[in-house]
């Protein structure tokens, strides 16, 4: 089959998992008594393609996920479809699992033609969407293909990343393991066991697939060896909220009704009430989230994590990543990470071979025992420029240190600096909800109303910014409510992934490549991508956005008293981003942030008390590498007015969409 050829990361220390030393030590101790002594088989390294895709295996089976969640008296049944090869079980031999647990099987589809889920006359599956059973059934896996309760052929409501959404997938694990139920049919009573697997299952999709991996790996179910979440969520508030400003129109009560069933539909009224009345558009916490963040149950994971994030994902913003990523560490899981300059866009749409090949040799390692070397390779690979990738040892990389910078006002008004000593004096702005970051950014050295903006001189050295940053800002509003936006921005010419285009940074071409074996109903060969590039003047790589009547807890948002000053801490997104020699790093502090963020009730004009305000960044160096960047002086001018990509697109978003 047409494959790239990958590109080998140079190797590094790094922990190796007990499964693949257990596997390693045994493989050596039965080369060691079996094999003649001068003619021992080497362990394997690599899965290949021995199987026939065409005879697999296709059934479907019902499992009892113990819940009934419609409230029709029989416990809920969720679908999941399988295909595995047929040699395997006949030579008395167990295979491990790849599973993708989604929503979006018949209502939407999968992966960047929209692929859904098709059977024959007798209701068994034909097509699988994406190249998982094409690719992976061949070489000794099974695929299962789970329909969340409440859609396509499953049983029960939707209840968007809650406990019904979870066990879903959880019950499908545990039947692998022998620890559930499952059925021949939806409603018949014939018992049907998983004999051929040995219940080793890795997670795998984007969005709301990914979610539901974060999800069970956050049970600590076990069986579950290895995710791999692609811009998923980790805390659904977080994909609604921005600490207390909500982010669009809509709730879960909306998008579970998006993606349910004729049947849901017809009987899950009660579960749309119960998303709505547990979400309220005032940003508070309430318990439903606490139900829906994995977040806090870091300490349960058991699998491993591989993490693919687009770095301008604004539909699931990259804060999901970063404080996943974060909690897992605290942890001790052993984790991977790609980061592309995309938005929300597939790895096997903007790197196609390196990702096959490293998907591939990563399920090996991790669901096969075999020692190929991938938990000893480079933690993250990350794209700097548009099909250029870089890789870093660990992530964030060794020597990042929180490093705080100050504003200061400037010699125009609203356009100040920024560098490492406090500052005194305010800045001024006036919440304008028709603006946002792309027009802020375009006048970044134009003093307007609207933003008040602070740049470093052009820097004399590159300067990484690696991790989750964070804004404090002590602001005195004018009205009863405000909201408050922060924005980092790399200011000089580049070439980047447009990822504001409706591709999100790639075009679709017209010639196929092939990533496995097909059948004449489930075709491995799709489309071809290339970046969709734009040339800019400055580049927005991080944002935050929060309500200031949630300074003191999200648990409960208040009125703001007007001319009282108060203090809030800004998370921004988690990014990996260089500033080049020659550019100025920029900080925006400013009001609604346009297609990203809605307007609080009132239009307040904000004063900014500069003295407590500071920008906590993850600098590659810390401190030192900051002042070395803005030592010595530069002369590149600014233009008066900057180019960027497009405006964000300001449609409600679907989390897989």
């Amino acid at each position: 089959m047409p494959k790239s050829t990958p590109v080998r990361a140079p190797l590094h220390t790094r922990r190796i998992p007990w499964r693949a030393l257990a596997t390693a030590a045994v493989a050596a101790l039965l080369a060691a008594f079996l094999a003649p002594a001068a003619a021992q088989a080497a362990p394997p390294r690599e899965s290949r393609p021995i199987y026939s895709y065409t005879h697999a295996v296709r059934e479907s089976v019902w499992v009892d996920t113990g819940l009934d969640e419609d409230g029709d008296g029989t416990s809920d049944r969720v679908a999941a479809d399988i295909v595995r090869p047929a040699e395997p079980a006949r030579e008395g031999r167990k295979v491990p699992v790849v599973m993708d647990a989604s929503p979006y099987y018949s209502c939407c589809g999968r992966g960047n033609e929209s692929q859904v889920k098709t059977y024959d006359a007798s209701g068994h599956v034909v097509r699988m969407p994406l190249f998982y059973d094409n690719y992976f059934v061949p070489r000794g896996y099974a695929f299962v293909g789970v329909d969340l309760a409440g859609t396509n052929r499953s049983d029960g409501c939707v209840d968007v990343g809650g406990r019904f959404d979870i066990q879903s997938a959880k019950a499908v694990i545990d039947w692998l393991n022998g620890r559930a139920r499952a059925y021949t049919s939806r409603t018949g009573t014939r018992t049907v066991k998983a004999t051929w697997t040995n219940g080793r299952t890795g997670m795998i999709g984007k969005s709301w697939d990914g979610t539901i991996a974060n999800g069970v790996a956050a049970t600590g179910v076990k069986g579950l060896r290895t995710i791999v979440p692609i811009s998923a969520i980790s805390s659904w508030y977080d994909y609604y909220f921005a600490q207390g400003a909500p982010l669009y129109d809509g709730g879960p009560d909306d998008l579970a009704g998006y993606v349910e069933s004729d049947a849901a539909r017809a009987h899950c009224a009660a579960e749309q009430r119960r998303l709505a009345d547990g979400s309220p558009r005032s940003g508070d916490w309430t318990p439903l989230w606490t139900e829906r963040d994995y977040v806090k149950d870091a300490a349960k994971v058991r699998a491993s994590v591989f993490v693919a994030q687009g770095m301008q994902d604004l539909n699931v913003r990259t804060k999901h990543f970063g404080q996943w990523w974060d909690a897992l560490a605290k942890n001790g899981v052993e984790r991977k990470l790609w980061l592309s300059q995309t938005g929300h866009v597939d790895p096997f749409d903007y790197r196609r071979g390196t990702w096959v090949d490293t998907l591939h040799r990563w399920f090996d390692h991790e669901l096969l025992g075999y020692d190929n070397g991938i938990d000893r390779e480079p933690t993250a690979d990350i794209e700097r420029h548009p099909d250029q990738w870089v890789t870093s040892a660990t992530w964030p990389p060794t020597g990042t240190r929180a490093t705080t910078l100050h504003p200061a006002t400037g010699a125009v008004s609203g356009v100040g600096t920024l560098g490492p000593r406090p500052a005194a004096g305010t800045e001024t702005f006036t919440d304008d909800p028709k603006l946002g970051e792309t027009d802020w950014a375009a006048h970044l050295i134009t003093p307007t109303s609207e933003k008040t903006g602070f740049l470093t001189a052009p820097l004399t050295h590159d300067l990484r910014v690696s991790g989750t940053s964070q804004v404090t800002v002590t602001a005195t509003p004018t009205t009863a409510s405000a909201h408050l936006s922060a924005v980092l921005v790399d200011v000089g010419p580049d070439t980047i992934r447009d990822y504001a285009d409706d591709a999100e940074g790639i075009t679709t071409l017209e010639n196929r490549t092939c990533w496995g074996a097909s059948t004449p109903g489930d075709s491995a060969c799709y489309l071809e991508t290339a970046a969709k590039t734009a040339d800019v003047d400055y580049t927005v790589f991080s944002r935050g956005w929060a309500d200031l009547g949630h300074y003191a807890s999200l648990a409960k948002g208040v009125p703001l008293t007007p001319g009282r000053s108060y203090t809030m801490t800004l998370t921004l997104a988690a990014t990996d981003h260089v500033v080049p020699r020659g550019h100025r790093l920029a900080l925006i502090i400013a009001g609604t942030d346009r297609g990203l963020i809605d307007p609080p009730s009132t239009k307040p004009t904000v004063t900014v008390e500069l003295a407590g305000t500071s920008a906590r960044l993850p600098l590659v160096g810390g401190a030192q590498a900051f002042a070395r960047a803005t030592t010595g002086t530069t002369t590149t001018p600014v233009p008066s007015r900057l180019k960027g990509v497009g405006a964000p697109r300001t449609t409600s978003h679907v989390p897989g969409a």
